[in-house]
């Protein structure tokens, strides 16, 4: 066992050694500094060692002479499956990494475990209800354990590993996870379910509105946001009394795994959740025989609309996004807003769902400097601190083929980039492109030939830029309105008859407003996800996980008395 602390009688004596040798006062004094910073470090490492004492990796140290493994967790324990998948280093193809990934032939104990589940959940305000409260105390460990140094950073570094972008949005990612949990500690948990009363039509009636789980549930998240979309939504099914079954895209899988790992370090059951490797494939048939109550898909439009065919509805999507930003007429704080730009649509490579796609630029913005200052700050990306970095789900080909058809657009051009990164060792599977903006006129966009190919969402560092004259802001609405996807978007004016013009036409779940709107870097305090379909899912917020977790039940009370003198009336 290792001690607590460096043992006291050896550093006494060793102080002591010293000062009857060297009787000098500095000498002395140097000394017990020196003994001191001694007791004052190993006790450091003690404490770092405690802290992580959930994890079974060190995220500097995954290479391909050292691979990090990862299991599945399935009714309460941790297991290998027949086959390991290997997972490359996005930066230079070494396989650094081995999945246990789970084949349709083994995917019956994950069946069996959400089986066992039942409709009504692990806990409900009538079933179990010390569980909320059990909650709020996960919550407590879990903010207080991702509030310390060393696991924050453990799970930031552990993220670029995986998911290669800067420093400073992995550990956002972070932070946003940790206020989260601080959001949900003691009592916020069971204020979730939350029900309410309204009187009967007579004595000894009441009806009551309850917040109920469904009881055996599925999470499937994509790979860009590799701890915060799974632990948002893991938490949020928890909170309100459900089972749920996870899967995280395997080439980020491992920072969950560690996470799962943390959080039943602060409480939580091996059996409350289950967690699994596997292809889609394989998942799609262990949801087919599984048959959850509701499945949340975060992810790619085409896969969310083959799930809800197969899933018979039952499911909840934040799918993909081509998210538009809107400069109005009132230019202002040019060096601002070309930078908050720049950040929308480049920051993690842009690889967000919420990603600046489409900047409509009225025609007072063209004599200023914005597009030199976005293509300046464009330039100063670099691979050497992940401020750009490997596409993980396009080919840098695919990009460029992209953006070849756009220029072929009448009228269209290259305002920066288009070439591919120079200079690394990023494999070929993944898109190495340096950030990139292709000017199309809003004329040629409306035409129906070029609607599609414009508004196609390419997951990386590419935007398209047009701009509108004043008596065009109609044409922008009508482009707004033939989109398909409706999650995040920015108006950047503070001309209120303007932003009220555009949020009154257009639909986007998770709009911002104003000089400083942005479309991207959103906390945990306010609701993140899509409108206009009935299927959208929201996160983060109370009301995205009541939204998305729970349903509504009613119980009526009818306990009397009866009326005196009751008597059985005539057949109606």
């Amino acid at each position: 066992m290792m001690r607590t602390r460096p043992p006291r009688t050896a550093l006494n004596r060793l102080s002591t050694f010293f000062v009857n040798h060297y009787r000098c006062t500095a000498v002395h004094t140097l000394l017990l500094k020196f003994v001191d910073l001694i007791r004052i470090r190993f006790g450091d490492l003690i404490r770092f060692l405690r802290t992580l004492s959930f994890a079974t990796l060190e995220p500097e140290n995954i290479s391909g002479s050292h691979p990090a493994q990862v299991q599945n967790l399935v009714q309460g324990k941790w297991k290998e499956s027949s086959k390991w998948s290997t997972i490359m280093d996005p930066l230079n193809g070494e396989p650094f990494i081995k999945v246990a990934e789970v084949d349709e032939t083994e995917i019956q104990p994950f069946v069996e475990s959400l089986s066992k589940c039942p409709k009504y959940g692990l806990h409900n305000p009538f079933h179990f209800p010390e569980r909320y409260l059990s909650f709020g105390d996960i919550s407590m460990k879990a903010a207080h354990m991702l509030s310390q140094p060393a696991v924050s950073d453990f799970f930031t570094r552990l993220i670029q590993r995986v998911c290669p972008k800067s420093y400073h949005q992995a550990f956002g990612e972070v932070f946003v996870t940790q206020k989260f949990f601080e959001n949900f500690c003691g009592d916020q948990v069971r204020f979730l379910a939350r029900s309410f009363a309204v009187p009967g039509n007579h004595l000894g009636q009441q009806s009551n509105g309850f917040r109920w789980p469904y009881g055996p549930v599925a999470i499937v998240t994509p790979f860009n946001f590799p701890l915060e979309i799974p632990v948002l939504q893991l938490m949020g099914a928890l909170y309100m009394g459900n089972k749920p079954l996870l899967k995280v895209d395997s080439k980020v899988s491992i920072v969950m795994e560690q996470m799962l790992r943390l959080l039943h370090d602060c409480g939580l059951d091996l059996e409350d959740v289950d967690f699994i490797n596997s292809d889609g494939k394989t998942m799609n048939k262990l949801l087919l025989e599984a048959k959850p109550q509701m499945t949340l898909f975060t992810g790619s439009s085409r896969v969310a609309e083959k799930l809800a065919v197969d899933l018979r509805g039952r499911i909840k999507l934040e799918d993909a996004g081509f998210d538009w930003k809107i400069l109005g007429p009132d230019v202002q704080e040019v060096d601002y807003v070309a930078w908050v730009c720049d950040q929308d649509a480049y920051a993690c490579t842009g690889q967000k769902c919420s990603a600046q796609s489409i900047l409509f630029m009225h025609e007072n913005w063209a004599s200023t400097s914005l597009i030199s200052s976005l293509k300046s700050l464009a330039e100063r990306r670099k691979l050497e601190d992940l401020t750009v970095g490997p596409v993980l789900t396009l080919t840098t080909e695919a990009m460029l083929e992209h953006m070849k058809k756009l220029l072929e657009i009448p009228g269209s051009k290259l305002l920066f980039g288009g070439e591919p990164l120079e200079n690394h060792t990023i494999p070929k599977i993944y898109g190495a492109l340096k950030p990139t903006a292709v000017y199309v006129p809003l004329e040629e966009i409306l035409k129906e030939n070029n609607f599609g190919l414009v508004t196609r969402e390419i997951f990386g560092p590419f935007q398209v830029i047009t701009e509108y004259k004043q008596d065009q802001l109609s044409k922008v609405l009508d482009a707004l309105e033939r989109m398909q996807a409706h999650l995040t978007a920015a108006v950047v004016s503070n001309d209120p008859l303007f932003l009220q013009e555009v949020i009154g036409k257009s639909v986007n779940g998770t709009t911002y407003a104003g000089l400083r709107a942005r479309t991207t870097g959103a906390p945990q305090n306010h609701w993140f996800g899509p409108a206009g379909d009935p299927r959208g899912a929201g996160i983060g917020t109370p009301e995205a996980i009541k939204l998305v977790w729970s349903c509504h039940r009613e119980v009526i009370y009818d306990v009397g008395p009866l009326p005196r003198h009751w008597e059985i009336p005539p057949s109606t």
